[in-house]
């Protein structure tokens, strides 16, 4: 008799489009694993990202606003699931395989640094090699994060690809060639990853004061919306519509829209300068941290592997951290206390 993941398995086969992932095809693990009898590879991989201590840093981790008082401000953690619904919403539409792009989505930026882009480009400065964040979150279901059989989570290739590959949106929507995605699923979350942020900052810079529904390109609004379900609906829509043909893109007046309102962003609200004059402080201090455990390390932050040198552990450990440790750690370390005789 069969059992639950052959049953899910055989009924993907026989759902699914053929541009669809298979987890039963899947290419498979670095380490060669026993199946699961309930569960599907690619569900696994989505338990086992959900279930990391990555994953729930992120719920202190900035989107845009660095650690705002606001409880309704996004962090790395709303977003994130932001992108796992809208992407779980495209794929259902288009009959790819769900538990991979929810895999993907969920996993996608948990190398983010503490403060948003402001953290990552700090670490690419100072570290020689450089840093990006897609590069980072691989590493950390890799390596870094640990499970009972050894480093790493041992996720399947897709899983992987569409982790390193989830920033290549704005590519894929205007056509250009690029390395990766290599699943339509992990296409799909690189896309709606944008849909998410763009609909997102903009709500939170509408709520922080920093800019006015009237401040929105007209043109843009009046095809999408002006609320923000109208937007991300408008979007989502014009994704399915513009990918029946089993290739992706959004159809032409939506992604023209789209695109205004994200050169908007760019060129509007993230250099403002109520957000523009806290990141200048944030990289400030993670510069500072980082060159200071350098010259003295603690023992957590040359935690990891031995073999690696002291400053990429070091980057591990400073991107690791959420705005509230790094803040903390820096009073610790860097300011001094006031003397208790």
């Amino acid at each position: 008799m069969s059992n639950i993941r052959e049953l899910l398995e055989g009924r993907e086969r026989s759902t699914l489009s053929p541009q669809a992932a298979l987890a039963a095809a899947s290419r498979g693990r670095a380490l060669p694993e026993e199946e699961d009898p309930y569960r599907t590879a690619f569900q696994r991989d989505r338990d086992r990202i959900l279930h990391t201590k990555a994953f729930r840093r992120l719920k202190r981790k900035t989107q845009v606003f660095l650690a705002p008082w606001g409880d309704h401000y996004r962090t790395r953690l709303t977003h994130t699931l932001e992108v796992a619904q809208i992407a779980r919403t495209v794929a259902r539409a288009l009959f790819v395989n769900e538990d991979l792009t929810e895999a993907i989505a969920l996993g996608h930026d948990l190398g983010h640094t503490p403060f948003g882009h402001a953290g990552e480009a700090v670490l690419n400065e100072v570290f020689e090699p450089g840093f990006r964040h897609f590069e980072q979150s691989l590493r950390v279901v890799d390596k870094l994060e640990q499970r009972h059989a050894g480093p790493g989570l041992n996720l399947t290739w897709e899983v992987r690809d569409g982790i390193l590959y989830h920033s290549k949106g704005k590519a894929l929507l205007q056509g250009r060639k690029t390395e990766g995605p290599n699943t339509i699923e992990g296409g799909i979350v690189s896309v709606c990853d944008a849909i998410a942020y763009i609909n997102h900052d903009i709500d939170d810079a509408l709520r922080g004061g920093v800019i006015t529904l009237a401040d929105l390109p007209g043109d843009a609004l009046v095809v999408l919306g002006n609320t923000s379900s109208q937007r991300i609906d408008k979007m989502v829509v014009g994704l399915i519509e513009g990918s029946k043909s089993g290739t992706l893109a959004i159809q032409p007046g939506i992604l023209e829209a789209m695109n205004a309102l994200r050169d908007y962003l760019y060129r509007q609200v993230y250099p403002a300068e109520p957000i523009e004059s806290e990141i200048r402080k944030a990289k400030k201090l993670l510069r500072e941290l980082y060159f200071h455990l350098l010259e003295f390390p603690t023992p957590e932050s040359t935690i990891g592997d031995p073999e690696d040198p002291l400053e990429r552990r070091t980057v591990d450990f400073v991107a690791g951290m959420t705005d509230e440790y790094a803040l903390r750690l820096y009073r610790e370390l860097l300011m001094p206390a006031r003397w208790m005789p």
